[in-house]
């Protein structure tokens, strides 16, 4: 599926290793946030944050590519709430411009990385190497 390579695992793809970056990003990024936030915006960016990963490896888990596909736009939804949430910390003042920009450049790589295993989805399989 990703560099031509046979994927045994969702830890073999490359969007569940960055997504596994940016939670750990989100969460050192939100351990500053103001306490009253915990159940807040805290909570939602990093509950947003894992549920990327974990959609991904759940798809990768399920047996057919219809439901991988599915999970996979689990996945981008919840790069949409980040998306959405680090600029309203940004604008509470909760995260500075850098930080800020520094997320956002995350997940839309994540993001460009998601598209890129979703279009490789729609492709017909080659079962003529196999």
């Amino acid at each position: 599926m990703e560099s031509g390579e046979a994927v045994r695992s969702y830890r073999d793809l490359v969007a569940w290793k960055k997504a596994i970056e940016l939670v750990t990003e989100i969460y050192r990024s939100t351990e500053s946030f103001p306490r009253h936030e915990t159940y807040g915006l805290t909570g939602q960016l990093r509950r947003a944050a894992v549920s990327v990963p974990s959609n991904i490896a759940e798809g990768q888990g399920r047996l057919s590519r219809g439901e991988f596909k599915q999970f996979l736009g689990h996945a981008r939804g919840s790069l949409f709430e980040l998306d959405s949430q680090i600029l309203i910390a940004r604008n509470l003042g909760y995260l500075d411009d850098d930080r800020a920009n520094l997320l956002l450049g995350r997940i839309h790589e994540v993001g460009r990385i998601l598209n890129g295993l979703l279009t490789s989805l729609e492709k017909p399989r080659d079962f003529t190497n196999h």
